[in-house]
């Protein structure tokens, strides 16, 4: 076992990092108190770092582990306490400066004293830990570094998580399970099957944990959805929450944007009943459910699939298909350590993350001259010796759910500590939960997990341990952004449950009304997770909790049972998608003025109070979906905000800019905002946001013919930033005429990763093709002709092309005129020729009438993914020409006519006519009349 990961070495730098800027700020401490603090704190450092080798499997090393948080917890809630108690100490010149100071030491005297005895204590705390620890008997980590077993993970990897590259973009994030080929062909004709049924028709999926049953029953909805006018997928287990689950039913079934779900968060059970009641009503349709073996033998009613495990040979190419694509060494101990995983895809699966992890690049490796070769990977035959042998010899016989979470021990004891600490925050998030990467990230560097390493920012150092977590198989992608990385991801049941339960022995995480009971804990809450399964056992545990050391506050519910005074020194507060938050609560939470990460995302807030600027150490602020339109200028006092993000897309509704706004220097994610002509000063000072390195408009305001100077300062200030650190720029225009002043930039932002040009885009700015950076490329399907294709073929990064329009906009008739001047520009039809495009994988077309495409033989080499969102579709030939093509997805409106809907039968016909036939995909989306 490892430290306890609440001490890790992570949280005792950020520890060092608060008392560091304690320090900076020269508070007047008594004499010695704090040369006290630096010093303790650094031995304790020092201390805990050899702790992260040492062996922690006797109870007497555990208890006096646990001592050891304790004191390094409180040691942090002191700190905090001192920044907040002492204001900034004066500064100034001469007797202003000395009268001020004369008047701060005054002030200050019995806080200071109070303060000195705290550190005191701590102190002397610390030195009584620290004796225990000969009484107890914990020998010293560095004469157990090499002792112990694997299985007892005491070992360190020796592997750097830097090294390695980051996962190749993807397109799809679902795989075709291995081995399950003909259960996937019977299961869908049996799904598929239209012969008329009186009886209620249920698949249930049996087999024990780790099996498949949600990768069969994923892959399922995934090959047989698209015969289906719609289809769902929820969680359910005995302690659900019905009213959520009824509600997320209702949501994935009903067409999006369905008036008819206006209100639905706020629906009782009845309403919710009702509703799938009236929807489903003269409906025919199939469920799909998961059964452990003895619930399954339970409920025998409709067809019963038994996942058996798999035989040698598919497991074989289970492994395969995660590390041999990239390893070219095949060594006899693979067949033992194939045996030892039993034919069980999670075990596989995992073992394969933890061998994909010690892969090293080979030293003589050179790529060709058009950088195209992948680096060649190597095994040393060594690893594959040491993670068979860490295997028990008991898993031959009959691995079984106890096996798989041996296995899963192994693989998460050879994490690095920090790495450790980041996977049981996992447990922060419900079972079945989609997990925002972006969001996962930013809370774990408020969290203080995150340390800059190797020359890397924070920033850049948090994405490399999620995508280690990711390459380890230990999370896995739920979809994909159209960079192709992680958008959201979902963590397996069984490996939950088993983080959980690790979470719940270090008291690192406490969830409370969740799928699985948790013991109360019996010491200090630290962080606090409230799930909706099981409300009135959620209110019930809290009320018996220490709640007044909560660092970290998650709610996935209702807040109706928290009472926010409890909570004074949080970082984190995520409440995402809650109801019941009022400005009683907001101004409450005005108060915690710890705050590093507030997310209020999703709830029904129209305002923010004027105290949020209280909140001086807030770096991600997350208003996006809901009313907040403006923010008060004195927002600008913030200065540590390095994520502001507000907006809703969908409807394009944004944040106003202004001058508070612009004052934030540090801000590197500016998203969903409007800018207004009138805002002359707020458009000048944007200048100095030379941090940014994402900038979001979703609106532009007052900037008619008459407000040239606002455009050009506004092209000013995107110029200066993309030559600072802005790679990713996104402007809907509003159809206000923007667009047409691009080609005045005076130069190329080059360096730009991302672009985003919405609205009214007659022709594209000459400076496009210049950009050799680009990967991400959305543009207005005003733009889309042929001889635009040419000139966007060029661009040699590009991954993803997307050509989008409103549905507003196009009725618009200058709009109609364009889009038929470039169909008649382009010869009747939209022409992809052939040549060029080398890395693109993602095409995308989003409108409510396309023109007829045609892809030449020879276009698009690589493209693995097509997506067509329309309500009339004139035609798409040339289909069978895309050679790389893996998925096409259609989204066609409820409006659409029959002849619309037909070419559904026209594009399969054509891409049946490829060698692999990619999977075909059919939704519907709502259009309102």
């Amino acid at each position: 076992m490892e430290l306890l990961v609440g001490v890790s070495s992570a949280t005792m730098k950020s520890l060092m990092g608060k008392l560091g800027g304690l320090l900076a700020q020269e508070y007047t401490l008594i004499k010695g108190v704090r040369d006290d603090i630096n010093d303790e704190l650094a031995s304790m450092y020092a201390f805990l770092r050899s702790l992260n080798h040492g062996d922690a499997r006797s109870e007497q090393t555990k208890d006096w582990m646990k001592q050891v948080r304790d004191v390094a917890y409180d040691i942090e809630d002191c700190v905090d306490d001192i920044s907040r108690r002492l204001s900034r100490e004066p500064r100034g010149d001469g007797c202003t400066q000395n009268v001020l100071r004369a008047w701060y030491v005054f002030t200050t005297l019995l806080a200071r004293h109070d303060i000195a005895g705290r550190i005191g204590r701590l102190k002397s705390r610390a030195q009584h830990v620290g004796e225990r620890r000969t009484r107890y008997g914990v020998n010293n980590p560095n004469q157990n570094q090499h002792g112990g077993d694997a299985q007892a993970g005491s070992s360190t990897p020796t592997y750097h998580t830097m090294e390695r590259p980051a996962p190749a973009p993807q397109v799809t994030a679902a795989e075709q399970p291995v081995g399950m080929d003909a259960a996937i062909l019977d299961l869908g004709n049996w799904i598929s099957d239209n012969s008329e049924h009186n009886e209620l028709r249920v698949l249930a999926i049996a087999g024990f944990g780790g099996l498949g049953k949600t990768t069969l029953a994923s892959a399922l909805l995934r090959t047989s959805g698209g015969r289906f006018d719609s289809r769902a997928c929820v969680h359910a287990s005995q302690k659900l929450n019905l009213e959520s689950l009824l509600r997320s039913l209702l949501k994935q079934v009903m067409p999006h944007g369905s008036s008819s779900l206006k209100g639905i968060d706020g629906w009782n059970q009845k309403q919710l009943k009702d509703m799938v009641e009236s929807h489903l009503a003269e409906k025919r349709y199939r469920l799909i459910m998961q059964y452990s073996c003895h619930a399954c033998y339970r409920q025998r009613a409709g067809y019963v699939h038994m996942l058996e495990r798999l035989p040698k040979d598919k497991s074989r190419s289970l492994l395969s298909e995660k590390i041999f694509d990239q390893l070219e060494i095949h060594v006899p101990r693979i067949e033992m350590i194939i045996k030892k995983c039993g034919g069980v895809p999670l075990a596989i699966v995992a073992v394969a993350g933890l061998l994909a992890s010690k892969l090293t690049v080979e030293q003589d490796f050179k790529l060709d001259s058009n950088l195209k070769s992948k680096p060649r990977l190597k095994l040393a035959k060594n690893i594959w010796t040491d993670v068979c042998n860490s295997l028990s010899s008991e898993l031959e016989v009959n691995l079984n759910p106890e096996g798989v979470t041996h296995i899963l021990n192994l693989c998460y004891n050879d994490l690095q500590a920090d790495q450790k600490t980041c996977l049981l925050y996992l447990t922060i998030f419900p079972k079945g939960c989609f997990i925002g990467r972006k969001r996962l990230i930013r809370r774990w560097i408020a969290e203080g997990f995150i340390t800059e390493k190797h020359g890397k920012t924070m920033q850049e150092v948090a994405d490399d341990y999620f995508n280690e977590l990711y390459s380890r198989n230990v999370i896995r992608p739920v979809d994909l952004s159209s960079n192709g990385k992680v958008k959201t991801c979902q963590v397996h049941d069984m490996i939950l449950e088993y983080l959980l339960s690790k979470s719940s022995e270090e008291n690192f995480v406490t969830a409370v009304g969740g799928h699985w009971l948790t013991p109360t804990p019996s010491n200090k809450v630290r962080r606090l997770s409230l799930h909706g399964s099981d409300p009135s056992h959620a209110k019930e545990a809290i009320g018996s909790m220490n709640l007044s050391h909560v660092r970290s506050l998650s709610v996935f519910d209702n807040l109706n049972q928290l009472s926010f005074f409890k909570f004074g020194i949080l970082q984190v507060l995520d409440l995402q998608g809650c109801k019941g938050l009022n400005m009683d609560r907001l101004k409450k939470i005005c108060k915690m003025f710890q705050l590093k990460f507030l997310s209020l995302r999703k709830t029904d807030i129209r305002e923010l109070p004027s105290r949020i600027t209280k909140l001086r150490y807030l770096e991600t602020l997350d208003i996006r979906e809901t009313e907040v339109r403006q923010l008060a200028t004195s927002i600008g006092r913030l200065q540590r905000m390095t994520h502001l993000l507000a907006g809703d897309k969908s409807k394009r509704l944004a944040l106003k800019f202004n001058d508070g706004i612009a004052k934030m220097i540090a801000l590197q994610t500016l998203s969903g905002i409007e800018i207004c002509g009138s805002s002359r000063t707020a458009l000048a000072d944007m200048h100095n946001l030379t941090k940014l390195k994402k900038l979001s408009i979703y609106n532009l305001r007052d900037m008619g013919s008459g407000s040239n100077q606002s455009y050009e300062v506004l092209l000013s200030a995107i110029l200066y930033l993309s030559g600072c650190s802005l790679n990713s720029l996104a402007i809907d225009d509003g159809f206000v005429g923007f667009f047409e002043h691009l080609d005045s930039l005076p130069a190329t932002p080059r360096y730009l990763h991302a672009l985003n040009l919405s609205g009214k885009l007659c022709r594209l700015p000459q400076w496009i093709s210049d950009l050799q950076n680009l990967e991400k490329l959305t543009l207005s399907l005003t733009s889309l002709r042929t001889d635009a294709l040419k000139l966007l073929s060029a661009l040699r990064t590009l991954f993803s092309l997307t050509f989008t329009l409103h549905a507003a906009n196009h009725q618009d008739a200058d709009v109609l005129d364009i889009l038929q001047n470039n169909v008649l520009q382009s010869d009747g039809e939209i022409f992809v020729s052939p040549g060029g495009f080398d890395c693109l994988k993602l095409l995308r077309f989003s409108a409510p009438a396309l023109p007829l495409l045609s892809f030449l033989q020879g276009a698009m080499p690589n493209l693995e993914k097509l997506e067509l969102m329309f309500r009339s579709l004139t035609g798409a030939y040339g289909l069978e020409n895309l050679k790389s093509l893996q998925q096409v997805v259609l989204k066609i409106s409820n409006r659409a006519s029959i002849a619309a809907k037909a070419k559904v039968g026209d594009i399969r016909k054509s891409i049946s006519k490829l060698d692999n036939v990619p999977t075909v995909i059919v939704d519907e989306y709502f259009e309102s009349m």
